[in-house]
């Protein structure tokens, strides 16, 4: 995988159109599914390809069931998926833990009991106490809300930054984004957003987020960059991201 360009839909497309295995999958984060989500709204070669999925499996982050829901109304299947490294990889499959994958909530966060389990530290029944917080929704199916150190309180009102980077995702012009916790006097933490892409949409992204968050949720700060720093396995490197709101204060 190449870390050093943005991922792009069109690309994504063309890499998907040369497979020719009869059963095709492809793992994905949330903002890389949002990126082909907007783009297969105009682009039907794009589309095409998505449908010539078997599943696209989505995890690493909280999912938004609500742009899944649109892709699944166009013939796109999505499973969401829920793991990490150390449960082996994803061990709850739609909200629906696989093979002999036992859950429990701790303080509100997940913990994972199941014979794949790395040699990690375990409570006293045998769980894995995870970073992310999480609940049980009415249908019996686990909701991922995001890690507990990604939830930041604003006022009194808890904001998760992974829902703010997946609501700037959608905004058209915007070709990568993360949001970062910013200290604030008055209200406790705010919402920093840096992205990649126009100058132009700065004041569409705050939009966007505060009319779905509401004021706790509105970013403080929206800087572009040309790039955005990363980690080996092209995620965000958030402490690095961090430092960009206290160099361009």
């Amino acid at each position: 995988m190449n870390t050093s360009v943005p991922f792009t839909a069109e690309a994504f497309a063309r890499s998907a159109s040369l497979m020719k295995a009869e059963k095709r999958f492809t793992s994905l984060v949330p903002t890389q599914l949002a990126r082909l989500a907007k783009a297969a709204e105009h682009d039907g070669f794009v589309l095409e390809q998505l449908r010539s999925f078997d599943a696209l499996l989505v995890g690493g982050q909280a999912a938004d069931y609500q742009l899944i829901g649109k892709l699944e109304t166009l013939g796109v299947k999505v499973v969401t998926t829920y793991g990490m490294t150390e449960t082996c990889g994803g061990c709850v499959y739609n909200g629906v833990p696989i093979g002999d994958t036992q859950i429990k909530f701790v303080d509100s966060q997940i913990a994972i009991k199941n014979s794949m389990l790395a040699d990690v530290s375990l409570d006293a029944d045998g769980y894995f106490v995870t970073q992310d917080a999480g609940l049980v929704d009415e249908h019996g199916l686990l909701s991922v809300l995001g890690r507990v150190d990604r939830v930041i309180n604003s006022g009194g009102i808890k904001v998760s930054l992974d829902r703010v980077e997946q609501l700037a995702a959608l905004v058209t012009g915007v070709d990568d984004i993360a949001a970062s916790a910013i200290s604030d006097f008055e209200w406790g933490q705010r919402v920093g957003i840096a992205y990649v892409g126009s100058p132009e949409v700065a004041d569409d992204i705050a939009r966007a987020i505060s009319n779905d968050l509401g004021p706790a949720g509105k970013p403080v700060r929206v800087i572009r960059v040309d790039k955005l720093p990363k980690t080996s396995n092209g995620k965000n490197e958030l402490n690095t991201i961090s430092k960009l709101f206290e160099e361009s204060a």
